[in-house]
C-alpha cells in the first residue's frame, strides 16, 4: 500500500531525451548545443502531465546545466532560461565527469526538503558526432553566443607528475588496468577473462537494440563478437576491445525535472508521472590509481550503494532495476562487488545491468549519460508501479561515486548521514591497511582524509604513497597493453609495489614482452625496474 507522501518529498516530475542519429540530420549535422537542452527542457515541461506546460517552465528555481565539451557559451543557464521563459531560475554550469547529473538532482533534493526549493531542472547534452563529422570536412560549427575568452577546462583533479611522466591520462588506460588487478584478484586467467567480459557486455548490446530512438548503436552483439579483435573491433587497451568501451561522439541530450510533491500537486502533474528520489549517497577513492590500496576494487563505492539504498531502508535484492555506470566493463564489475551482486548472472538473467544499454551502446555524451539513464528509469518505474530501480555514475578515473534510489511510491527519506559515510569510509580503509599477498608489501598506513560535503560524501580512504622514481625490485600490482590504431601492441604501463611500501608507475616497451603479458599473467610477478632521465621508470622482466 502507499504511503501517503510528504509535502517536501522529492520526484520527478517530466523527463525528457532526444538522440539525433546521422540518418536523421542533414548536412549540417545536429542542431547546435542550446537548441538541444531547450528541446528537452520543453518535451519534459509536456512529459510531466500538467494542463500548462508552459507553467511547469516558469516555476522552475534552479536551472542546472550539465558541462558540455561540444561548444562553449558564454552564459549558457542565462542562455536557457531566456529560451525556457523561466525567469525566476538561478543557473550552474556544473563541472565535469559521470557522477554530475546524480549529484546535481541529490543537491536538489537537499534543498526541497529544506524547503529552500520547489522546482529544479538537470539538463545536458552533446553534438560531438557533428562536430567530429565538420572537423573531418574542414569547417567550424556555426553556433551561437560563443564566449568571448576560452575558460579553463573544468577539471577539478590535478594530474600526478608521475602519470604525467608515464603518460596515465586516458580513462581507457586506467579503467584497464584496474581490470587486471580484479581479473587477478578473482584468480582467472586472461583468456578466460576476456571472454567473460564478452559475456558481461553482450546483454547491455542487447537493452540497447530494444530503443533504438535513443540508443546510438541500435545493435545487439553476441559476447565473442565484443571480445574478439577484428578489423572493425580493435583491441585498445588489453582486455578492451573497442566495442567494450564508452562511445562520446554521439549527438544526444536529456533533461529531468524535480519537483516536491506539493509542487507537483500545485502544477496539477498526475501522480502516476511522479518517480520519487528515495535514498542517494556520494563518496570518494583516491585520486591516482596507484595511491588506492585495493586496486581490484572500490571501497567509496560500496560506501555510496549502501547509502542509496539505507534511504529507503531497503536491500539490492528488492531493486528490480539497474543502470549501473558503464563506462568500460571495470565499472561495471566494481559496481556489482560493491552493493553484492553476481554481475554476469544479473546482466544475463531478469535483472540487466542497464535500462538504456550503457555507455558503449546506448552512448556516453560527454558528462550527461547519467542525465538518460535516470530518464529512462524513470520511465521503467512509471511503467511498473511500487518497484525500485538504482542509478549509478562514475566520475574522473573511477574516483567519484554517486547512487540513486527511485520509486514510483513515495515514502521515508533518510537524508546521508555524513559521519556515518566518514566511519563507513574509515572502515574500509582499514580493511585494506592489510597486505595483499597479490598485490605486494602494501605496509603503509591507512590514513587518509575524510569529510562530508553537505549531502553525503566523502574524502579519499587510506592512500599508499607514489615514489616518482624507482631501482631494484618491484611486484606488478596492475598493468595494461596499449595498441595503436592499427591494433598493434605498443606500450605497457604498470603499477607497481615496492618492498618499502611505496608504489610507482613503471612502462614496458620490448615487444617481445608485450606479447607475453597478454598471454601470462604479469601481476604478483617480480620485476626489475630502472628510472631513466624525466622520471620515467623502466620495467624489466
Amino acid at each position: 500500500m502507499s504511503q501517503v507522501p510528504d509535502a517536501r518529498s522529492p520526484c520527478l516530475i517530466g523527463v525528457g531525451r532526444r538522440t539525433w542519429h546521422p540518418s536523421d540530420v542533414g548536412v549540417d549535422g545536429a542542431p547546435e548545443p542550446l537548441d538541444m537542452w531547450e528541446e528537452v527542457v520543453r518535451l519534459a515541461a509536456q512529459d510531466a502531465g500538467s494542463a500548462s506546460p508552459n507553467r511547469v517552465l516558469t516555476s522552475v528555481e534552479r536551472l542546472h546545466l550539465v558541462y558540455c565539451q561540444s561548444w562553449e557559451y558564454d552564459d549558457p543557464a542565462g542562455r536557457l532560461a531566456d529560451r525556457l521563459g523561466a525567469h525566476r531560475a538561478s543557473g550552474r554550469y556544473s563541472g565535469i565527469g559521470g557522477s554530475v547529473p546524480q549529484t546535481l538532482l541529490s543537491e536538489a533534493a537537499v534543498g526541497i526538503l529544506a524547503g529552500d526549493l520547489d522546482l529544479a531542472v538537470v539538463v545536458g547534452g552533446e553534438a560531438l558526432a557533428t562536430l567530429r563529422m565538420l572537423k573531418k570536412q574542414g569547417r567550424k560549427p556555426q553556433w551561437s553566443h560563443r564566449a568571448a575568452e576560452r575558460r579553463p577546462f573544468p577539471f577539478d583533479i590535478p594530474f600526478h607528475p608521475a602519470e604525467v611522466a608515464h603518460s596515465i591520462f586516458e580513462a581507457y588506460v586506467t579503467f584497464s588496468m584496474f581490470d587486471s588487478a580484479h581479473r587477478a584478484h578473482l584468480g582467472r586467467d586472461l583468456d578466460e577473462h576476456r571472454r567473460r567480459l564478452g559475456h558481461l557486455m553482450a546483454p547491455l548490446s542487447g537493452v540497447a537494440a530494444g530503443d533504438p530512438a535513443h540508443a546510438w548503436f541500435p545493435i545487439r552483439r553476441d559476447p565473442a563478437e565484443l571480445s574478439t579483435p577484428s578489423a572493425d573491433n580493435r583491441m585498445v587497451a588489453y582486455p578492451y576491445t573497442k566495442l567494450m568501451m564508452a562511445i562520446m561522439d554521439v549527438d544526444m541530450a536529456s533533461a529531468v525535472i524535480m519537483a516536491s510533491h506539493s509542487q507537483a500537486d500545485a502544477l496539477g502533474v498526475p501522480t502516476e508521472k511522479r518517480v520519487y528520489l528515495r535514498g542517494w549517497g556520494y563518496a570518494q577513492d583516491p585520486n591516482y590509481v596507484a595511491e588506492r590500496r585495493d586496486l581490484w576494487r572500490s571501497p567509496a563505492m560500496a560506501v555510496a550503494g549502501r547509502s542509496a539504498l539505507a534511504g529507503a531502508g531497503i536491500q539490492v535484492d528488492d531493486v528490480a532495476y539497474l543502470d549501473l555506470y558503464s563506462c568500460f566493463p571495470a565499472s561495471l564489475s566494481f559496481a556489482a562487488d560493491a552493493i553484492g551482486l553476481d554481475p554476469e548472472g544479473d546482466a544475463s538473467g531478469a535483472r540487466p545491468l542497464t535500462v538504456t544499454g550503457g555507455l558503449p551502446y546506448h552512448g556516453g555524451p560527454g558528462s550527461n549519460y547519467m542525465t538518460h539513464s535516470i530518464a529512462a528509469m524513470a520511465t521503467k518505474l512509471r511503467a511498473d508501479p511500487g518497484t525500485y530501480g538504482l542509478t549509478s555514475g562514475v566520475g574522473m578515473h573511477m574516483t567519484k561515486h554517486a547512487f540513486g534510489l527511485w520509486s514510483s511510491e513515495p515514502g521515508p527519506v533518510a537524508l546521508p548521514d555524513d559521519a556515518q559515510t566518514a566511519r563507513e569510509l574509515a572502515i574500509e580503509a582499514e580493511r585494506s591497511a592489510h597486505p595483499d599477498p597479490v598485490h605486494g608489501p602494501d605496509r603503509a598506513s591507512a590514513s587518509g582524509s575524510v569529510a562530508g560535503t553537505g549531502e553525503v560524501s566523502g574524502g579519499p580512504v587510506g592512500r599508499v604513497p607514489i615514489v616518482a622514481s624507482a631501482e631494484g625490485p618491484g611486484v606488478v600490482a596492475a598493468y595494461t597493453v596499449i595498441h595503436d590504431r592499427q591494433g598493434a601492441p605498443s606500450w605497457a604501463p604498470l603499477v607497481c609495489s615496492l618492498p618499502d611500501g611505496t608504489r610507482c608507475y613503471a612502462r614496458i616497451d620490448d615487444l617481445d614482452t608485450l606479447a607475453s603479458a597478454e598471454e601470462d599473467e604479469l601481476i604478483g610477478r617480480t620485476v626489475h625496474l630502472s628510472s631513466e632521465d624525466g622520471g620515467v621508470n623502466r620495467a624489466h622482466l
